[in-house]
């Protein structure tokens, strides 16, 4: 008979109580779930940091959503409009877990070279909440 790893339960208990926040349905949900994860509080001054800058890539998160994401970007290689990334000036963002998941697998190989951790997410997420009509 086969021994379960400890570790595996462990991990999947983890998963079970995570899950309802892994699937959140509000911009304010998702960066808890995101901090949770991390193990750290968000900070929206990284987040805006991380956005802005290049990370050995040739784009940044700006390229195509620009510095300021309360208004319309442009993808920099398809030319394609994209909608305001900030919640306060595009409701429909940051509304459905397994898009916001998408486009930040996306977005962050794009721009690392890797997936973002769910710390830099939390971060991006927190200032993108700062930005107010």
């Amino acid at each position: 008979m086969k021994t379960i790893n400890p570790f595996v339960i462990a991990f999947s208990a983890l998963l079970g109580a995570l899950s309802p926040q892994v699937y959140a349905g509000t911009a304010a949900e998702q960066l808890a779930a995101y901090s949770t994860l991390a193990g750290t509080p968000a900070q929206a001054a990284r987040g805006q940091q991380l956005f802005n800058s290049r990370h050995g890539k040739e784009w940044s998160c700006s390229t195509c959503h620009t510095s300021a994401p309360s208004a319309d970007g442009k993808h920099a290689s398809t030319g394609k409009v994209i909608a305001p990334l900030a919640p306060a000036f595009n409701p429909e963002r940051f509304t459905d877990m397994a898009k916001t998941e998408k486009w930040f697998r996306r977005n962050c190989n794009d721009v690392m070279g890797r997936e973002c951790t769910s710390s830099e997410k939390a971060d991006v997420l927190a200032w993108l909440l700062t930005l107010k009509r």
